[in-house]
């Protein structure tokens, strides 16, 4: 099983490496907030039929649009919900979704998160698959991206509070990047045998001589935008464990591909914008560096098996196959349940319910590091910026320097930003898994008591609140106060980020550029690599490992010592 989790992790990282450069081109010119001059004719026609006039806006001119843009896409979407037994596309004939489960739904999709605490091919009808949650998996990735674009453009501009126009970003950002993509991984999805179709269901005669009902819709095209946009949300139920969504080894493949694709882009496109590629590469070696660690260490967890099971004689070479589909073993699921993890995307091709305590623990962590391991479209790379003026700001203080983070310096407020980004989801997770473990409601969905138990509730606090979207199964949380309780998470776990780092772009568009000086540190070499991916795990150890330590570790070692 590690032999072939280490040759499958090796090809997919040199795949990826290969496409960082080419989707850096691609997504250069976006984040500058120019448009290349053969498609300027058509940009100007665009944004003329969008109704959108690119002007210049402020930090807080672009945090208020962003804002306002996002509560009305949670509005609509909770409406269509509402509203959709009596609207068309509905051949289930699927009635009206709770209100607390379509607030949760909304907040979800609007948030990037896209947690279900629903079945999906039971629960929404495909006018609001297509018109609301597929819409949503391009919008709401855009957004994100468009806010990583402001980001990059407070450390390459001087002397101004011009950021960009958010309609402009927002349109651009989705017609010539999501939509072109998203098209041509359709396609291929559909290729290998993900379903795309009108129909509702499709029923089959079985071996037994019986017949089964399958149920379709126009899933390659939603599948697609689940994984580029790192959004997460299934389909089906079973997500990406689901034949239909995911048939073979090498639509796993490209499946895992395209959750990276874009936040390992952006990295050599923040080089291109700041001008100084290697600073791109300095980041992306940082997200690989970690990744790759935490990607092996979870595979070794699931290597090592149940000991219950191997005690009666169960192959543990093939490592635990508990809650993994046989296409895929533990190895592809292992990567898989990394990559997923890592990014900002609840796409699932196993249960994460039944990964080894540790194995679960490491994806829970790669969560809590604050998704920046990659992390979603946008919201990785601005996280892990976010990071690395801290990483600077610490190393300002250890040889008696004002901080400086190419060219700009930190200061007070720059630092606020910075604790208000690195804080806030640590706050909502443990606060938030505090109140469920003491309340009568929030015990009452756990499908399990002890330390598994505590996990699953840290999980789904994890996973709301950094905007992920993947689940301990074994909670049920579709209920009034998760529902409620989550939802309250996704939602200031994203935009009580996103307001401080567009803040964070204002101040650093403000600021002189000054030049570089032979005191300043570098950072774009192997050890402000290492500073950085230091300042990452430090904060996120000493935020969560009290918790961890209740609820994964005590499992693990309660496991071993066989109890």
């Amino acid at each position: 099983m590690l032999t072939a989790f280490f040759w499958l992790l090796a090809l997919f990282m040199a795949v990826l490496t290969l496409s960082v450069r080419p989707m850096g081109a691609w997504l250069a010119p976006l984040a500058s907030g120019q448009v290349p001059a053969r498609l300027a004719e058509f940009d100007r026609a665009l944004l003329r039929l969008m109704g959108v006039r690119d002007t210049a806006m402020d930090w807080r001119e672009y945090a208020r649009a962003v804002l306002l843009f996002s509560l009305l896409g949670a509005l609509l979407l909770y409406v269509l919900q509402r509203v959709q037994g009596w609207l068309p596309l509905n051949p289930g004939q699927r009635g009206a979704v709770t209100a607390d489960s379509a607030f949760n739904t909304a907040v979800s999709f609007v948030s990037n998160t896209n947690w279900q605490g629903y079945a999906g091919e039971a629960s929404m009808s495909h006018l609001t698959q297509m018109l609301g949650l597929t819409v949503q998996n391009f919008l709401s990735a855009a957004t994100g991206i468009a806010v990583a674009c402001v980001l990059m453009r407070g450390f390459a501009r001087r002397e101004t509070s011009n950021l960009g126009n958010f309609w402009a970003d927002l349109t651009r950002i989705s017609v010539y990047l999501l939509a072109p993509l998203s098209l041509l991984l359709a396609l291929v999805l559909a290729s290998q045998g993900v379903v795309q179709s009108w129909a509702a269901t499709l029923p089959v005669a079985t071996l037994a001589g019986g017949e089964q009902t399958l149920t379709l819709g126009p899933v390659a095209s939603q599948e697609a935008i689940k994984l580029l946009g790192t959004n997460g949300g299934g389909f089906f139920n079973a997500n990406s464990a689901h034949p239909f969504e995911n048939p073979n080894e090498l639509s796993n493949f490209l499946q895992m591909l395209a959750i990276f694709l874009i936040p390992a882009g952006l990295c050599h496109a923040f080089g291109r914008v700041v001008g100084d590629r290697r600073q791109g590469w300095a980041l992306y070696g940082a997200m690989a560096l970690l990744f790759v660690l935490a990607a092996s260490a979870l595979a070794l967890a699931e290597a090592q098996g149940n000991p219950l099971l191997n005690a009666l004689s169960a192959d543990a070479s093939v490592g635990s196959l508990e809650g993994k589909e046989l296409r895929f073993g533990a190895a592809g699921s292992s990567l898989f349940a990394a990559v997923t993890t890592a990014a900002s995307c609840g796409a699932v091709n196993a249960m994460h319910d039944s990964l080894t305590p540790l194995g679960g623990m490491l994806a829970m962590w790669l969560m809590q590091l604050g998704e920046v391991v990659f992390g979603g479209v946008g919201s990785g790379l601005y996280g892990m910026l976010v990071f690395a003026v801290l990483a600077v700001f610490v190393a300002g203080l250890m040889v008696g320097r004002t901080p400086e983070y190419l060219g700009k310096k930190i200061e007070a407020f720059e630092m606020k930003m910075v604790a208000l980004v690195i804080l806030l989801s640590p706050a909502l997770v443990l606060l938030g898994s505090a109140l469920a473990v003491v309340s009568q409601a929030g015990l009452a969905g756990l499908a399990n008591g002890g330390a598994h138990g505590f996990s699953e509730v840290l999980y789904a606090f994890s996973s709301a609140a950094n905007n992920n979207g993947s689940a301990f199964a074994g909670l049920s949380a579709n209920t009034p106060f998760y529902n409620g309780l989550l939802g309250a998470a996704m939602w200031l776990g994203r935009f009580g980020v996103i307001v401080p780092v567009l803040a964070l772009a204002g101040a650093l568009a403000a600021k002189k550029t000054l030049p570089p000086s032979a005191g300043a540190m570098p950072t774009h070499g192997g050890l402000f690599i290492g500073l950085l991916s230091g300042a990452v795990l430090m904060v996120g150890a000493l935020t969560y490992l009290p918790a961890l330590a209740l609820g994964p570790m005590a499992e693990h070692l309660a496991l071993w010592a066989g109890r």
